[in-house]
């Protein structure tokens, strides 16, 4: 790794070495202490320096990355509306399925990095494409629950590096001051699978199969593959693919750490999903899983910081203020995100009583909304070159427009709730993929995979985090305002017969409490939506007031 800092900047050229087995050879990796972590050496570097990737080639990849986005967020939506006919079928409890899938891609994500970073960026990212296609082609095909877990338990550790795998090719082929841009456009693009999702999903199920649900995610990602294959992909190295024993391989992925951090994450994610509905909080099984996930992250800790530069999250690289600052910012925007696609989804089904394909279409407002500010957000900060003011006031916006969601009744009018989800959809856009910006202007090249990682498990983290946390409170609020509004009907039987049931399975004289409960309840989760967006507006002034168009600092103290 003894290059220039420019060299180490640069994409590989097209005669790298790239299929990931040829990463393996007999050779010692070189000492990684290179220029660039060196204080008393040079720390600039000047991206317009640097050849990137243009035309045709550029175009394709763009294409293949934004494409495998919406292909995610698809499959998150879309199965939704194939929850009655699977759980009729197999007679199981589908939250068991999200289970899998979150605590699998939350465990291996961090690692994910180390890989990018040391193989060829191509071939890895088609792996783990290639990974989710396989275990959707599973539960496609499943004849048992236990064979759809297993298959939704595969796609998670292929989802777990397609996001940030995407993040890290788009950042090797796309001069700094150009990222936002695409950043937001591949953001935007994906937002559309939440929409599309219950309207597809709904017409497959009704006129065909839901094992169609999993079966359309096989050509969409087979799109993708076929793509990139033909094309070449840069590496975030100018060396490309290291040449590693295995014994050299164990010590730079940090498979030790990865073997501590992975059921770190899924005992805990296991306690908050479980907590309050599988079993009670203070159950031998929570509190057991909440002291194991404790002490597995006490080892995790001291691990890390005995590899130092070359650990799964190097503490180095997140100590630095804009680094953090942008972890903790994506940790609640993407919260943030999440819960208001979730529980707007449940207020209109629930409280005004409309149908998932016309929910869907009822969140258009915001949807198109951020799709417009992430654009526009992205040809400021390439035009301008500072992303701090968009990040401040995209959360402010977002705050707001989540507090003015938690307003919500069953009466409200159409111009009020659309122009409200406007107002947030507004500010996401013009701040979810300023942190990604930030991060990547005060890091070198060499640790872009590492941090893409990184926030992408921020990102997932807080998502499942706060959706656990939003669960609970709408419980709490819907069994609070039941005995009020509709004292005749417990709880476990709205739950039973969730949002679509409501009014044609209940006595119409219920009708009118239980909705009324439904959106004070859905009004307290959108409480705790803008507190994530006020939060993430204080972490949001540690980015920086940088510029993208000028050569940046990137030593250890910056």
């Amino acid at each position: 790794m003894e290059k220039s800092v420019a060299e180490t900047a640069s994409p590989v050229p097209n005669d790298r070495p790239h299929p990931m087995s040829e990463a393996v050879a007999s050779q010692e990796p070189e000492n990684t202490q290179s220029d660039i972590h060196n204080p008393a050496n040079l720390d600039l570097v000047d991206d317009r320096d640097v050849q990137y990737e243009t035309g045709i080639r550029l175009a394709t990849i763009i294409s293949s990355v934004t494409l495998t986005a919406f292909l995610i967020t698809l499959d998150g939506s879309i199965i939704a509306t194939a929850i009655p006919k699977i759980t009729s079928q197999f007679h199981f409890l589908f939250r068991k399925l999200g289970d899998c899938l979150q605590s699998t891609s939350s465990a291996l994500q961090p690692v994910t990095g180390k890989l990018y970073a040391h193989f060829s960026l191509k071939y890895t990212y088609i792996t783990f494409l290639a990974l989710f296609e396989f275990g959707s082609l599973i539960c496609g095909v499943a004849t048992s629950s236990n064979m759809l877990i297993i298959g939704r338990a595969i796609a998670g550790m292929g989802s777990s590096g397609v996001g940030n795998g995407a993040l890290t090719i788009l950042s090797a082929s796309i001069p700094l001051e150009k990222r936002a841009l695409y950043f937001s456009i591949t953001a935007s693009v994906g937002q559309m699978g939440v929409v599309l999702g219950p309207l597809i999903g709904g017409a497959l199920t009704e006129y065909t199969t839901w094992r169609w649900c999993f079966y359309i995610n096989l050509p969409i990602g087979g799109l993708a593959i076929a793509s990139l294959v033909w094309v070449a992909v840069p590496n975030t190295s100018s060396e490309g693919p290291k040449q590693m024993n295995f014994t050299s391989l164990f010590h730079e992925l940090d498979i030790t750490g990865c073997l501590l951090f992975s059921p770190t994450m899924v005992m805990f994610l296991l306690a908050i999903e479980w907590g309050g509905s599988t079993y009670p909080w203070n159950s031998a099984v929570i509190i057991g899983l909440f002291c194991g996930a404790a002490g597995n992250l006490a080892l995790f800790l001291i691990w890390e910081h005995k590899k130092g530069e070359s650990a799964m999250i190097p503490f180095q690289m997140v100590k630095k203020r804009a680094v953090y600052s942008a972890g903790l910012c994506v940790f609640f925007l993407y919260a943030n995100n999440l819960m208001t696609s979730y529980y707007l989804s449940i207020y209109f089904q629930g409280v005004r009583g409309k149908t998932p394909t016309l929910s869907g279409v009822y969140m258009l407002p915001g949807i198109i909304s951020l799709m417009v500010s992430g654009i526009t957000a992205g040809l400021t900060v390439t035009r301008v070159g500072y992303y701090l003011p968009l990040a401040v006031i995209g959360t402010v916006l977002t705050a707001v427009g989540s507090g003015l969601i938690s307003t919500f009744t069953q009466y409200t009018k159409t111009g009020t709730w659309i122009g409200y989800q406007i107002i947030g959809g507004l500010g996401r856009g013009l701040s979810m993929q300023m942190p990604l910006v930030a991060v990547q202007n005060n890091l070198p090249a060499s640790q872009i995979a590492v941090s893409m990682a990184f926030l992408s498990f921020s990102q997932n983290f807080g998502g499942s985090l706060f959706l656990s946390f939003a669960e609970t409170a709408f419980g709490i609020g819907l069994g609070n305002a039941l005995p009020r509004y509709a004292p005749g009907v417990p709880v476990d039987k709205i739950s039973s017969i969730g949002v679509s049931g409501i009014r044609s399975m209940l006595p119409q004289s219920d009708v009118e409490g239980v909705i009324m409960a439904y959106a004070i309840a859905v009004q307290q989760v959108f409480y705790i939506v803008a507190a994530t967006a006020t939060v993430a507006f204080i972490f949001s002034w540690g980015l920086g007031w940088k510029s993208v168009k000028k050569a940046r600092n990137t030593s250890p103290e910056a």
